[in-house]
Protein backbone atom coordinates (compact mmCIF):
# COMPACT_ATOMS: atom_id res chain seq x y z
CA UNK A 1 0.00 0.00 0.00
CA UNK A 2 1.35 3.42 -0.96
CA UNK A 3 2.38 5.81 1.77
CA UNK A 4 3.68 9.39 1.94
CA UNK A 5 5.91 10.53 4.75
CA UNK A 6 7.26 14.03 5.39
CA UNK A 7 10.47 14.74 7.27
CA UNK A 8 12.82 17.59 8.12
CA UNK A 9 10.51 19.94 9.95
CA UNK A 10 11.33 21.75 13.15
CA UNK A 11 12.08 25.11 14.74
CA UNK A 12 14.02 27.79 12.90
CA UNK A 13 14.67 31.48 13.53
CA UNK A 14 13.19 34.12 11.28
CA UNK A 15 15.40 34.68 8.27
CA UNK A 16 16.66 31.12 8.38
CA UNK A 17 16.26 28.22 5.99
CA UNK A 18 14.81 24.74 6.17
CA UNK A 19 14.28 21.96 3.66
CA UNK A 20 11.49 19.46 4.17
CA UNK A 21 11.19 16.18 2.32
CA UNK A 22 8.41 13.88 1.26
CA UNK A 23 9.09 10.22 0.50
CA UNK A 24 6.61 8.05 -1.37
CA UNK A 25 6.73 4.31 -0.76
CA UNK A 26 4.73 1.55 -2.43
CA UNK A 27 4.47 3.05 -5.93
CA UNK A 28 6.64 5.14 -8.22
CA UNK A 29 6.60 8.91 -8.03
CA UNK A 30 7.65 9.44 -11.64
CA UNK A 31 4.14 9.63 -13.16
CA UNK A 32 2.74 11.98 -10.55
CA UNK A 33 2.43 15.69 -9.93
CA UNK A 34 3.32 16.91 -6.44
CA UNK A 35 2.13 19.66 -4.19
CA UNK A 36 3.07 21.11 -0.84
CA UNK A 37 0.29 22.51 1.33
CA UNK A 38 0.32 24.20 4.71
CA UNK A 39 -2.21 24.82 7.42
CA UNK A 40 -1.74 27.32 10.22
CA UNK A 41 -3.88 27.18 13.37
CA UNK A 42 -7.39 28.40 12.69
CA UNK A 43 -6.79 28.67 8.96
CA UNK A 44 -7.60 26.56 5.93
CA UNK A 45 -5.11 24.27 4.24
CA UNK A 46 -3.60 26.08 1.25
CA UNK A 47 -1.43 25.00 -1.65
CA UNK A 48 1.91 26.81 -1.46
CA UNK A 49 3.96 25.06 -4.15
CA UNK A 50 3.39 22.52 -6.90
CA UNK A 51 5.52 20.81 -9.52
CA UNK A 52 4.57 18.96 -12.67
CA UNK A 53 5.27 15.32 -13.45
CA UNK A 54 8.09 16.38 -15.78
CA UNK A 55 9.61 18.74 -13.25
CA UNK A 56 9.76 21.44 -15.93
CA UNK A 57 6.94 23.52 -14.49
CA UNK A 58 6.18 24.73 -10.99
CA UNK A 59 3.96 27.26 -9.33
CA UNK A 60 3.95 29.09 -6.01
CA UNK A 61 1.59 31.00 -3.80
CA UNK A 62 2.30 34.71 -3.78
CA UNK A 63 3.22 34.54 -0.11
CA UNK A 64 6.19 32.24 -0.75
CA UNK A 65 7.22 33.22 -4.28
CA UNK A 66 10.94 33.90 -4.44
CA UNK A 67 11.58 32.28 -1.06
CA UNK A 68 10.45 28.65 -1.50
CA UNK A 69 11.56 26.14 -4.12
CA UNK A 70 9.86 22.83 -4.86
CA UNK A 71 11.84 20.02 -6.46
CA UNK A 72 11.69 16.29 -7.02
CA UNK A 73 14.07 13.34 -7.32
CA UNK A 74 12.23 10.51 -9.06
CA UNK A 75 15.13 8.08 -8.53
CA UNK A 76 14.71 8.54 -4.78
CA UNK A 77 10.90 8.74 -4.97
CA UNK A 78 11.18 11.95 -2.98
CA UNK A 79 10.02 15.55 -3.22
CA UNK A 80 11.49 18.56 -1.47
CA UNK A 81 10.48 22.02 -0.37
CA UNK A 82 13.40 24.35 0.25
CA UNK A 83 12.33 27.30 2.35
CA UNK A 84 14.52 30.40 2.63
CA UNK A 85 14.09 33.76 4.36
CA UNK A 86 11.54 32.19 6.66
CA UNK A 87 9.04 34.41 8.46
CA UNK A 88 6.97 33.78 11.58
CA UNK A 89 3.88 33.70 9.36
CA UNK A 90 5.30 30.62 7.62
CA UNK A 91 4.65 28.68 10.83
CA UNK A 92 2.25 25.86 9.98
CA UNK A 93 1.84 22.14 9.51
CA UNK A 94 3.17 21.32 6.05
CA UNK A 95 1.66 18.51 3.99
CA UNK A 96 2.93 16.78 0.89
CA UNK A 97 0.31 15.60 -1.60
CA UNK A 98 0.31 13.58 -4.80
CA UNK A 99 -1.81 13.77 -7.95
CA UNK A 100 -1.39 10.31 -9.46
CA UNK A 101 -3.13 11.14 -12.72
CA UNK A 102 -2.12 14.53 -14.13
CA UNK A 103 -3.47 15.03 -17.66
CA UNK A 104 -0.05 15.91 -19.08
CA UNK A 105 3.57 15.80 -18.06
CA UNK A 106 3.77 19.59 -17.69
CA UNK A 107 0.49 19.99 -15.80
CA UNK A 108 0.80 21.72 -12.43
CA UNK A 109 -2.05 20.38 -10.38
CA UNK A 110 -4.45 22.76 -8.63
CA UNK A 111 -5.61 22.32 -5.08
CA UNK A 112 -8.57 20.00 -5.70
CA UNK A 113 -6.74 17.27 -7.69
CA UNK A 114 -4.60 15.63 -5.06
CA UNK A 115 -5.24 11.95 -4.26
CA UNK A 116 -2.90 11.15 -1.43
CA UNK A 117 -1.63 13.13 1.55
CA UNK A 118 1.16 12.78 4.04
CA UNK A 119 0.53 13.04 7.75
CA UNK A 120 1.98 16.52 7.94
CA UNK A 121 5.03 17.98 9.62
CA UNK A 122 5.35 21.02 11.88
CA UNK A 123 7.48 23.99 10.84
CA UNK A 124 7.81 26.73 13.43
CA UNK A 125 9.54 30.04 12.73
CA UNK A 126 10.47 32.10 15.78
CA UNK A 127 10.68 35.87 15.66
Amino acid sequence: QARLEESGGGLVEAGGSLTISCALSGRPLINSAIGWFRQAPGKERDLVAAISQSGRRSSYADSVLGRFTISRDNDKNTAFLQMNSLKPEDTAVYYCAIDFGPPSSDYVSPQHRYDMWGQGIQVTVSS
